[in-house]
């Protein structure tokens, strides 16, 4: 049995025909394990791939839509260039869904079917591979047992042939040589000894050969039949691969995805819409000779005029994205002045500091007065007072100083 094992491995050709050849095709099936496993990762690499240029794209729009905004542009050309940045934030949501799709249901389909098609055994290796080797070797071990026959046969007849061809040699050197009668006489009895052994190892092979050749249609039946059946095995994830690969195509080409085509449109539609004479109009309106203005008048001395604090109008940063622009600033505020008429604009701190209120800043504001706080966004104070009518409150900052602050400026964080 260990002769015919050797026989197995000794391939003496690349024909599939051949002892041992088969074992390729075997080899096939644990290739296409492996090759389940080369398109999980490759889906996976193609997956990340997607993520990144997602987040990419999402930062580059949070980025640039905050420049915009904190920039001069404005009106519908505004809109136009923000346009921009919501292209970038749609297509990252569709490249989003790409990864999802490649991690989800193709990833899923490629698992399960590989689950499906290929199984471990405990021993090592997959039931599969085992079922094909057991397969072919079945088929081939009659035809191989009668090969390695035909080769015990051959070696058999070449030796005579060689004992016969050196016998022969002798017996021409020995009567060139002119020895004796008795010695060439044995001789030529070794060289007819050799002849009938040639003749009868030939038979052997002939027939050995012939024995061979009538099981060999058998050999060829039965192997084409084992073949033929890791054939279709094989067929069958060819075609899973090609379905797959069509399906991950459908989550890859954005250009069939209604809504990519959408997010075009509508940034051509936005882009189009830019209207030079309607942003030059809110323009003039908003911040040019088009604005209101309390034009000035002749008024009365009253003691209420002497009281009267500053006031600066101011616009709110707000949530929809309009730049604050435009703070406009007129006359001294006299709650300031009355309270300072005295040397002390903070006269009665131990009753303001009854209010202690946290509160954070919405917008830089440099003060305009002696007795005024000067902060930047985001900048932490405590609220002394309430907002007194004229929209002014007291206020001390984080290293102790205190002043007056316009109350619209900050916002409670309590």
């Amino acid at each position: 049995m260990s002769d015919l094992t050797d026989s197995l491995v000794d391939v003496s050709s690349d024909s599939f025909w051949e002892v041992g050849n088969y074992k390729r095709a075997v080899k096939r099936v644990d290739d296409g394990n492996r090759l389940c496993n080369d398109l999980i990762n490759c889906l996976h690499e193609r997956a990340r791939i997607e993520k990144s240029y997602a987040s990419q794209l999402t930062e580059w729009a949070r980025r640039w839509r905050q420049l915009v905004e904190k920039g001069p542009q404005y009106g519908t050309a505004e809109r136009a260039w923000f346009a921009l940045m919501t292209e970038a934030e749609k297509v990252s949501d569709l490249h989003m869904e790409v990864k999802a799709a490649l991690m989800g249901e193709d990833l899923e389909k490629v698992k399960n079917w590989q689950k499906d098609a290929y199984h471990k055994q405990m021993i090592g290796g997959f039931k599969e591979t085992k079922e094909a080797d057991d397969g072919f070797r079945k088929a081939q071990k009659p035809w191989a047992k009668k090969l390695k026959e035909v080769d015990a046969m051959k070696k058999a007849y070449h030796n005579a042939c060689k004992e016969e061809k050196t016998a022969s040699s002798r017996e021409s050197s020995s009567k060139l040589d002119n020895n004796n009668p008795e010695a060439q006489k044995k001789l030529q009895e070794k060289v007819e000894k050799c002849q009938q052994e040639v003749q009868k190892t030939k038979e052997r092979y002939r027939k050995s050969l012939e024995e061979l050749d009538k099981v060999t249609p058998q050999y060829m039946e039965n192997m084409e039949q084992v073949f033929e059946q890791w054939q279709q095995f094989e067929d069958k994830r060819l075609r899973f691969f090609r379905d797959l690969l069509l399906g991950v195509k459908q989550h890859l080409d954005l250009s069939s995805n209604h809504k990519y085509a959408t997010v075009y449109h509508t940034l051509e539609d936005t882009v189009r819409a830019a209207d030079a004479q309607e942003d030059l109009r809110w323009f003039r309106s908003n911040h040019g000779p088009g604005m209101a203005m309390n034009w000035p008048q002749f008024e009365e001395w009253s003691m209420d005029l002497n009281r009267t604090l500053s006031r600066r109008e101011t616009k709110r940063k707000h949530n929809d994205g309009v730049t604050l622009t435009g703070i406009s600033q007129t006359t001294e505020h006299t709650s300031k002045t009355s309270s300072s008429a005295n040397g002390n604009p903070f006269e009665d701190e131990a009753s303001a500091a009854e209010l202690c209120v946290p509160v954070r800043a919405l917008y830089d504001y440099e003060g305009q007065e002696q007795d005024e706080l000067s902060f930047r966004a985001g900048d932490q104070l405590m609220k002394m007072s309430e907002e007194d009518e004229q929209g002014w409150c007291k206020g001390r900052l984080s290293d102790g100083t205190l002043g007056l602050y316009p109350a619209n400026y900050v916002e409670d964080l309590e």
